[in-house]
C-alpha cells in the first residue's frame, strides 16, 4: 500500500541515505578494517592463532565466525516481536532510530579494543551486529510504503549503491590515516584503525539523521496500546498465518534462505580468507573489498534493470548459478590475482542479489495490508538464521578440516539448494497478486 506522500521522491531519497549511513559499518567494521586488525591483535608473538575467551582456548577466526552467528540468532529471536509491536503501535520509526544508535555507539565502543581486551572486543561488535540488523527490519519495511511496485527494484537499487558509494569514501579516508598516519598527528597504524571504528560510529549516527527526519513516523496512524508486548505477540501471530497462506512467498523464502547462506557468509568472511589462506597483507585485502563495492554498484543496476526486461526470477536464477561458480572457484584460489579476479565477480553479484532479493520480497507482501514490519521481520529472520548457519558451518568446517577451503567449497550446496527452490517460484513479471500464487 502506497501513502499519499506530499514530497514522494525526498521521501524515497531519504529512505535511500540511510543505505549511506549504515553501510560503513558493513565495509569498514564487517568487511575490512575490523577483521584484518582483530586478526592482527589476536595473533600471539609466537604467531600462534589461538586466543583465550573467558577462559575458553579457541581459534580466533573461529571465535569471529561464532560470534558473527551469536548476534543474528538474538536478532532472529526478538525481531518478529519488535517488529509486531511496532506495526500494532506505529512506532516503527522509534524502533529503528533504537536499534541504529545501538549499533553506532557499539563501533564508538571498538576504539578501546585492543589485545588486553579480547573480550570487549568481541561484546562490542556483536553489540554493533545486532544494531546493524534490527535496525534494518523496520528500515526495508518502509520501500512498500514509500514506493510504488515498479519502483521497487531500481529504488533498492539505489540503496545499495549509495550505500557502497559513501562506504568506499569513509573507507578511502580511513586507509589513507591507517597507511599515512604522521600526515594526520596519529601515533601509528593501531591508533589509526581504532579511529576508524569510532568515526564509522559517528558517520552512522549523523548521516541517519536524513531519514530519521524526513522518514513518516506514524504513516497509518495507529494508537498506541498498554498491552503493546501482547498485542505484538498477536501481531506477528496473525501475519505468520498469511505467510504459511502464500505459496509464493514460502517457496520464495525458503530459497532465499539457501542462497543467503553463502551470500552472507562471503560478506562477514572473505577479508579473513585472503588473510588465511593467501596471506595476503591488509592493503591487497582492503582493495579487494574496494573492488567489490565498486563493481556492486554496477551490479546492483544491471540486475535491476535485467530483472525488469525479463523478470526477477531470471536475474536471481542467473546470480545464484554464478555464486555457485564462485565457491567452486575459491578452493582453486591461490594468487592475489586470481582473488582479484574472484572479487570483481563476486562484486558483480553482491549488490544485485542483495538488493533485488528485497525488492522480490516487497512484490510478494499483499497489497492490502498495513504491517510492513512484521511481513519484512520474516524476510529478515530468514536471512538472519541464514547468517546464523552459514557462518557458524564454517567455522565448524575450518575447526575439524583446518582449511577455510573446505568451508568455502560447502557454500556451493547451500547455493544449489536455494537454486532448486527458486525454481518453483512463480514471480510473474508485472503486478504480483501473492495471494493466488
Amino acid at each position: 500500500m502506497l501513502l499519499n506522500l506530499k514530497n514522494k521522491k525526498k521521501v524515497q531519497n531519504a529512505w535511500a541515505m540511510y543505505d549511506w549511513a549504515n553501510s560503513v559499518y558493513s565495509l569498514v567494521i564487517t568487511s575490512t578494517i575490523f577483521p584484518v586488525y582483530y586478526n592482527s591483535v589476536t595473533k600471539g608473538i609466537d604467531g600462534s592463532d589461538v586466543v583465550s575467551f573467558f577462559g575458553i582456548d579457541i581459534v580466533n577466526t573461529v571465535l569471529y565466525s561464532y560470534s558473527i552467528s551469536f548476534s543474528f540468532l538474538v536478532i532472529a529471536l526478538v525481531s518478529p516481536l519488535l517488529s509486531g509491536m511496532a506495526d500494532t503501535s506505529g512506532k516503527k520509526l522509534e524502533f529503528m532510530k533504537f536499534f541504529a544508535y545501538l549499533g553506532s555507539l557499539a563501533c564508538v565502543g571498538l576504539f578501546f579494543f585492543d589485545e588486553s581486551n579480547v573480550e570487549f572486543g568481541i561484546l562490542c561488535s556483536v553489540t554493533a551486529s545486532i544494531g546493524y540488523a534490527g535496525s534494518i527490519v523496520f528500515y526495508n519495511a518502509y520501500l512498500p510504503e514509500i514506493s510504488e511496485e515498479k519502483e521497487y527494484d531500481f529504488l533498492s537499487a539505489k540503496g545499495f549503491a549509495l550505500g557502497y558509494i559513501g562506504s568506499v569514501i569513509l573507507l578511502v579516508v580511513n586507509l589513507l590515516m591507517i597507511q599515512m598516519p604522521d600526515l594526520f598527528g596519529i601515533p601509528d597504524g593501531g591508533v589509526a584503525a581504532r579511529l576508524s571504528f569510532l568515526i564509522t560510529g559517528l558517520w552512522w549516527a549523523g548521516f541517519a539523521q536524513i531519514p530519521f527526519r524526513v522518514l513518516p513516523k506514524n504513516p497509518y496512524n495507529k494508537k498506541i496500546k498498554r498491552e503493546l508486548l501482547f498485542h505484538g505477540y498477536q501481531e506477528i501471530r496473525k501475519v505468520f498465518k498469511e505467510v504459511r497462506g502464500i505459496k509464493v512467498m514460502n517457496r520464495f523464502l525458503a530459497s532465499f534462505f539457501f542462497y543467503s547462506m553463502g551470500v552472507q557468509t562471503v560478506m562477514y568472511l572473505a577479508a579473513s580468507f585472503g588473510d588465511k589462506e593467501l596471506g595476503l597483507p591488509g592493503d591487497q585485502l582492503i582493495l579487494t573489498i574496494l573492488i567489490i563495492q565498486f563493481v556492486g554498484i554496477i551490479g546492483s543496476y544491471f540486475f535491476a534493470f535485467l530483472s525488469k526486461k525479463y523478470g526477477n526470477k531470471l536475474s536471481l536464477v542467473i546470480m545464484v548459478l554464478i555464486w555457485t561458480g564462485i565457491c567452486g572457484a575459491a578452493y582453486y584460489v591461490y594468487t592475489v590475482y586470481e582473488f582479484y579476479a574472484l572479487a570483481f565477480v563476486v562484486g558483480l553479484v553482491m549488490g544485485g542479489i542483495q538488493s533485488l532479493s528485497r525488492s522480490t520480497f516487497s512484490k510478494l507482501i499483499p497489497k492490502s495490508t498495513t504491517e510492513h514490519a512484521s511481513f519484512f521481520s520474516f524476510y529478515d529472520v530468514t536471512e538472519k538464521l541464514a547468517i546464523v548457519i552459514g557462518t557458524f558451518s564454517y567455522g565448524v568446517i575450518e575447526q575439524f578440516t583446518g582449511s577455510m577451503r573446505n568451508s568455502a567449497l560447502t557454500l556451493g550446496i547451500f547455493f544449489l539448494v536455494g537454486l532448486g527452490f527458486l525454481m518453483l517460484v512463480s514471480i510473474p513479471k508485472n503486478q504480483l497478486s501473492p495471494q493466488s500464487n
